[in-house]
């Protein structure tokens, strides 16, 4: 087990991610500053994002990206070490 201290939107990020499971997050969805940015930031980190790209319609209609954690992660609030 590989244990990663994060902070910030990274941390932010895969706790969205984390949360979202197999639906994943959008910049739509969940919108934040730079999502391609912390993904990417992850990815350097060791953690499998898929990118999905999407079509949207609406007033300004084009594509996004929707990201879906692939990797196992636990949050370490989550985990019971034994004594």
């Amino acid at each position: 087990m590989q244990l990663l201290e994060l902070a910030g939107r990274e941390e932010w990020a895969l706790s969205h991610l984390l949360a979202a499971g197999s639906h994943g997050c959008t910049p739509i969805d969940t919108p934040g500053p730079r999502w391609s940015d912390y993904v990417f930031k992850l990815r350097r980190r060791g953690i499998d994002i898929a990118t999905i790209t999407e079509s949207h319609g609406g007033a300004f209609p084009g594509r996004h990206a929707r990201y879906i954690l692939r990797s196992k992660v636990n949050h370490l609030s989550d985990l019971q070490v034994a004594a």
